[in-house]
C-alpha cells in the first residue's frame, strides 16, 4: 500500500484548485491535512489572526464532509513537520508555496530536513498565477513598474482551475490534534469580534458565491463603481483571497469569461488581480519593501515616527475632523475591511498631511484588517507615501474634501460610518462604539472634531518638505 501523504495547509483554505491536495490524492494512500501554528501565525495582528481561526474552523468542516480531518499542531515547522511525517509513516509532504522571505526561509529548511529523512517534499503554485521568477523584462531583470508588468502577463495562459477531489482517502489511525479553541486565535479582538463577524463571508462556498454574484451583476459597471465607497460596487474578495478560500486563477478565468461576454469592467478587474501579483513580484525580488523604504533615497526623509503622538491617535480613532478619513477608519474597525478609495485617502492623509511614517499605517492595517496581505499592504502604503514602486509623485497630495465631493456626492458613505453629525445615526456608525477599546472613551454624543490639520495647510507643509528633501 502507498504510504500516507501529509498536506501542509497554509493560506489555501479550499478544496478546489488546490494543487498540493490534488497531487496527494493522485499519489494514492491516505491523505492527512495538517495546519501548523508557528511563529508566523503567532505574529499576526488581531484581526487577521481571528479571521484565520474562523477560516480554519470552516475548512476543517469542509474536510470532515469529505471524510477527512484537519490535524492541528504547534511549534517550529523545521521540527514539527518532519516529526509528524515520521509519526504517521508519511512518504511525502506536499504544500503550496509562499513568497514572503520568512516563509521562504522556513520552507527551504523544512524541505531539506524532509529530504534528509528520505521523505518526498514537494511544493506547488497556488497563491499566485505568475510566480515572481517567471516574469522578466527583456533585459532579464524584474519589473519595477506596474503597466509593463501587466502587459507582459495579460496574454499568458493560466491553467484551468482544478476540481475539488471527489473524496479524500482517510487513514485508519489519525494522529493526535490540538484543539482550535485552545489556540484562542481571536483573543486580541476582544469585543470587536462580535461586531465584525456579521461582515465576514466565510469559506470557499461563500467566496465562490461572491465571485459569481460580482460577475453576474456588478462587473459590467466596475470601472465606475469601484471608486464609489458608498455603494457595493467591488468584488469584496480580498478577505477570501488572503486566506486562499478562492484562488486567483479561479477569479482570473471568471474575469476572462466576463470579457468574452462583453462586460466592460472585466479587464479592469483582471488588472486588479495582476496588481496583487505585482505586489508579490516586488516582495520576492526586493523583500525590503516589507520593512524599509523601497526607494532607498527616502531613508533620509523626515517623517514623524512617534506612534503615540496626538495626530496618530486621532487618525487611528477616526477623529481627524476630515470626514472621508474618519469614515474609512471606522469602516475598517466595524467590518475588518476598507474600501480601496478610502485606503488611498487615509494613507495619503497620514503620510502627507500629517507627515507621519508609512510604517505606522502599515502596522495599524496589519492589526485591523481581516483581508491583510503582506505584499499588498506594504506596496499600498509605500505607493501612497511616495517611497515605493509606481508611487504617487510627491506633488500628488489627495485632497480628502474634494475627493469626498467627487466620490461620495450624496454623503451616503460618511453618513453610514459617522455618528456625530446625525440625530439618528446609522446602525453601522453606532457599531463602531461597541467595537473600539473602552479606554478610548468615545461616544456618539461627542461633538465632531475640527480638523487636526486642514487639507490646504497639510498639503503646503507636505510639498515644502518634499521640495526641500535632502536627496
Amino acid at each position: 500500500m502507498t504510504s500516507p501523504t501529509l498536506v501542509w495547509i497554509r493560506r489555501d483554505l479550499r478544496l478546489s484548485d488546490h494543487a498540493a491536495l490534488t497531487a496527494a490524492v493522485q499519489r494514492g494512500g491516505p491523505v492527512i491535512p495538517v495546519f501548523l501554528r508557528d511563529d508566523l501565525v503567532d505574529g499576526l495582528g488581531a484581526a487577521p489572526k481571528w479571521r484565520l481561526g474562523l477560516g480554519l474552523e470552516c475548512f476543517a468542516d469542509a474536510l470532515a464532509d469529505k471524510g477527512s480531518r484537519l490535524i492541528l499542531r504547534s511549534g517550529d515547522a523545521r521540527d514539527v513537520i518532519p516529526a509528524l511525517a515520521k509519526e504517521v509513516g508519511a512518504g511525502a509532504v506536499y504544500w503550496q508555496r509562499a513568497y514572503d522571505p520568512d516563509s521562504v526561509e522556513r520552507d527551504t529548511d523544512v524541505k531539506a530536513a524532509l529530504t534528509d529523512a528520505a521523505v518526498e517534499a514537494k511544493s506547488y503554485v497556488g497563491h499566485l498565477m505568475f510566480e515572481p521568477w517567471t516574469v522578466e523584462t527583456g533585459q532579464g531583470t524584474f519589473y519595477k513598474v506596474y503597466t509593463p508588468f501587466w502587459k507582459s502577463v495579460r496574454d499568458r495562459s493560466v491553467d484551468a482551475p482544478l476540481a475539488a477531489p471527489s473524496s479524500l482517502p482517510a487513514t485508519d489511525t489519525w494522529p493526535e490534534s490540538e484543539a482550535l479553541e485552545d489556540w484562542a486565535l481571536g483573543a486580541a479582538m476582544d469585543r470587536g469580534a462580535d461586531v465584525v463577524r456579521p461582515f465576514v463571508q466565510l469559506g470557499e462556498q461563500a467566496a465562490q458565491s461572491r465571485l459569481g454574484a460580482f460577475m453576474a451583476s456588478k462587473v459590467a459597471d466596475y470601472v465606475r463603481t469601484r471608486d464609489l465607497p458608498g455603494i457595493d460596487g467591488t468584488s469584496n474578495l480580498s478577505e477570501n483571497l488572503a486566506l486562499g478560500e478562492i484562488s486567483p486563477a479561479q477569479c482570473w478565468h471568471a474575469g476572462q469569461r466576463a470579457m468574452q461576454d462583453g462586460k466592460a469592467g472585466a479587464e479592469t478587474f483582471l488588472k486588479e488581480l495582476v496588481w496583487r501579483e505585482f505586489a508579490y513580484h516586488l516582495m520576492w525580488h526586493t523583500p525590503r519593501i516589507l520593512t524599509d523604504n523601497w526607494r532607498e533615497e527616502w531613508q533620509a526623509f523626515p517623517w514623524n515616527e512617534d506612534e503615540r503622538c496626538a495626530e496618530v491617535k486621532a487618525w487611528k480613532q477616526g477623529r481627524t475632523g476630515i470626514r472621508f478619513v474618519d469614515a474609512a477608519m471606522r469602516e475598517m474597525y466595524v467590518t475588518g475591511r476598507m474600501h480601496n478609495r478610502g485606503r488611498m485617502i487615509v494613507a495619503s492623509y497620514l503620510t502627507k498631511h500629517l507627515m507621519c511614517h508609512w510604517k505606522i499605517g502599515l502596522k495599524w492595517f496589519e492589526d485591523c484588517l481581516i483581508d491583510w496581505d503582506p505584499a499588498s499592504n506594504a506596496m499600498g502604503w509605500q505607493w501612497s507615501a511616495g517611497s515605493g514602486p509606481d508611487a504617487t509623485p510627491y506633488f500628488r497630495v489627495f485632497n480628502p474634501v474634494t475627493q469626498l465631493d467627487k466620490f461620495d456626492k450624496d454623503r451616503g458613505y460618511v453618513s453610514r460610518w459617522l455618528a456625530e453629525d446625525y440625530s439618528a445615526p446609522h446602525d453601522d456608525a453606532l457599531s463602531y462604539y461597541a467595537a473600539i477599546p473602552r479606554s478610548w472613551s468615545m461616544s456618539p454624543d461627542d461633538a465632531y472634531p475640527e480638523p487636526i490639520v486642514a487639507p490646504d495647510v497639510g498639503r503646503k507643509r507636505a510639498l515644502s518638505a518634499y521640495e526641500n528633501r535632502d536627496f
